[in-house]
């Protein structure tokens, strides 16, 4: 099958998290964000990934100081060097890189912005009985339980800034006072009632009881039953027929799921991991998912709609059971590509194509980072159980767009190997570079596991998943260019959970759409034509056995995985719009509709078109890969920068 050639593409520039915030790029984008007042200029295109279900759902408690630091830091050093971004981004990857080459439609692709404005791309998720999540609902459930009283809207506001300060570090154990006493100033019953409820509520784990003092009263908070009540809130004075788990949806504009529940837990005065949910959703987007948590009243979510931006809380409802990952059946996404440039009949090809035959089911590229050291090439360092080139790639120094504090650590650590050090350079030391060197401070450099496996297991796995993917993304461009798309004897076919393969008095009984491959690992079977002799080559030539895909740390043994070759998407609509104003939304999100704010009204013959798109995908699909097969681009930073270097300037 031949390989497409790729148009060029108009694209905002994408910010990466690893941009070097050098003075040029600040002042270029401080003008960019005076001329398009409104608009996101995030990452040209997004999608959502679930996490791989074999990792736990892990979350960074929040800390405080640290957060503030980043913030701080964000853009404010301007040491970098002064190349441009574009210049920077040729260190990156492009597609070709990581083994996404083929495309299997024949229309002809155009050009078109991406992601405009965050609110360019929304993402609802699916749930496992097949509803997709939307907040429209606001109310709060009422309880059969008579007996049972929510807190009132005074107990959010009874206590002082102060009281809730002192209030907060008794309940993290964070000084030496065994209880904090508030003095009530109106004495009355009932402001003593809303005072002992206001602690119980907002501080789970503290007790309170009144205390006459020198003639005043007093409210005593104080631990009721040591660390453990902090994670697990308390069981009584919660109905006995009211669910344990309070599920809700959550509306989130341009922030990640982790993020989210972090801020989320950080205001209820919680841990996080007392929440729950059903996949992981990207920063760049508006998106929509259902949450559960344990043991936080509906009201007390509720009353975060006042505090929180960009976040709305809804839908509220009490149930027996968390969610887990990997329980969703997918997400729907409604994308906008602003400044279409394709005529109305290349259109029509594209997304009928999309929907007749889909596209090649590569894992993006966000898979595999956005610097000059991919991460799976760390993740092949790991299998190869090579420690020292895993603990060089990740600290060594390296060309392309990178925050200046970074690159001066880098530079420290190639110049002295000295982990205590490099780590004086980096005031952030959440990021997986400082989390390693603290390991490396703990454990010496002659333990490097240990060093590593300081770092979160989610992050640990990442790289390995990630050299999988690359394996698979090659595997797939070679399997198609071979035999097209159609199934072939020797090709895998799943029947149930376990895979098969095609025999050749049955080929025709199958199609492309039913055809896997693995990812590789000991518990997976290979295709039995030329694919499978291409597979075990491509891992002797990474210096590893096919046959021995066990590692003698149980965390980073791969047993593998299918994945079919090519998604077809459902419920594919779509939509061509003119505009006049770039910075117009182009359709109502679900909080627009719940606040009643009605579309703009759209020219029938404005200056620019837009492709307003609709589709549903599974778990694990990437929704950049569907709209790289309708526009025929490459979607890689690299690639988008360079075709872009004239709206840069």
């Amino acid at each position: 099958m031949e390989t497409v050639e790729m148009n060029s593409v108009s694209l905002k520039r994408p910010r990466s998290e690893d941009d070097v915030a050098n003075a040029d790029e600040i002042k270029r984008q401080k003008i960019l964000e005076k001329s398009q007042a409104g608009n996101d200029s995030g990452q040209s295109i997004e999608t959502v990934t679930e996490q791989p279900e074999d990792t736990k759902n892990e979350i960074i408690p929040n800390e405080e100081s640290e957060e503030q630091e980043e913030e701080e830091l964000e853009g404010s050093d301007e040491d970098g060097d002064p190349e441009s971004f574009a210049d920077m981004m040729k260190h990156g990857l492009t597609e070709s890189d990581v083994g996404i080459t083929k495309f299997v439609s024949s229309h002809k692709g155009f050009s078109g912005i991406l992601k405009e404005r965050y609110s360019d791309f929304v993402v609802h998720e699916i749930g496992k009985d097949g509803r997709v999540s939307h907040l429209d609902d606001f109310s709060v459930p009422v309880d059969d339980e008579v007996n049972f009283e929510d807190p009132s809207e005074e107990t959010f506001t009874v206590l002082s800034d102060e009281d809730k300060q002192r209030l907060e570090e008794l309940q993290l154990f964070k000084n030496k006072e065994t209880s904090v006493a508030i003095e009530v100033i109106e004495d009355t019953k009932e402001k003593r009632t809303v005072i002992h409820q206001a602690v119980k509520s907002l501080f789970p784990g503290l007790e309170t009881k009144t205390e006459d003092r020198d003639g005043k009263k007093y409210i005593i908070a104080y631990h009721a039953a040591g660390k453990k009540a902090l994670a697990n809130p308390r069981k009584h004075s919660w109905p006995k027929s009211r669910g344990s788990y309070c599920h809700f949806v959550l509306y989130k504009e341009n922030k990640d799921t982790m993020d989210a529940i972090n801020v989320l837990s950080k205001f209820l005065r919680v841990k996080p991991n007392i929440f729950s949910y059903m996949g992981t959703k990207d920063k760049r987007a508006i998106t929509v998912q259902e949450i559960a948590v344990l043991r936080i009243t509906a009201q007390r979510l509720a009353h975060l709609n006042k505090c929180l931006m960009n976040f709305k809380l809804g839908n509220f409802s009490y149930k027996n059971h968390p969610l887990k990952l990997g329980e969703l059946q997918g997400n729907h996404f409604t994308v906008v590509l602003r400044n279409i440039t394709g005529t109305d009949d290349q259109i029509e090809q594209a997304m009928h194509s999309l929907r007749e035959i889909g596209f090649i089911n590569y894992y993006g590229m966000q898979r595999f980072g956005t610097t000059a050291v991919p991460t799976y090439q760390i993740g092949r360092a790991i299998l190869q159980n090579n420690w020292n080139e895993v603990m060089d790639l990740i600290l060594k120094p390296r060309p392309g767009a990178e925050k200046g504090y970074l690159v001066k650590c880098r530079e420290e650590w190639a110049k002295t190997k000295d982990p205590a050090a490099a780590l004086k350079k980096l005031p952030v030391k959440r990021c997986v570079e400082g989390q390693l060197l603290r390991g490396l401070l703990k454990f010496g450099m002659k333990n490097i596991i240990s060093a590593f496996g300081i770092i979160p297991r989610n992050n640990r796995l990442m790289y390995i998943h990630s050299y999988q993917s690359y394996v698979w993304n090659n595997m797939v461009s070679k399997r198609i260019e071979e035999y097209g798309l159609r199934a072939v004897p020797g090709d895998l076919i799943l029947k149930g959970a376990t895979a098969v393969h095609i025999e050749e008095g049955d080929v025709d009984n199958y199609t492309i759409h039913d055809v896997v491959m693995p990812l590789p690992g000991f518990d997976v079977i290979y295709p039995k034509h030329k694919i499978g002799e291409a597979y075990k080559e491509m891992l002797v030539a990474d210096n590893l056995d096919i046959n021995n895909m066990r590692h003698k740390i149980r965390d980073y043994s791969l047993s593998g995985a299918y994945r079919k070759i090519i998604i077809r998407p459902q419920n594919v609509n779509w939509e061509v719009v003119a505009y006049d104003d770039p910075k117009i939304p182009l359709f109502t999100t679900d909080l627009d509709k719940l606040e009643g704010k009605p579309l703009p009204v759209l020219p029938t013959d404005g200056k620019f078109r837009a492709l307003k798109m609709e589709f549903s995908l599974p778990p694990s699909t990437y929704a950049t890969m569907a709209i790289r097969e309708v526009l025929k681009m490459d979607t890689s930073i690299k690639n988008q920068t360079q075709l872009n270097t004239t709206w840069l300037r």
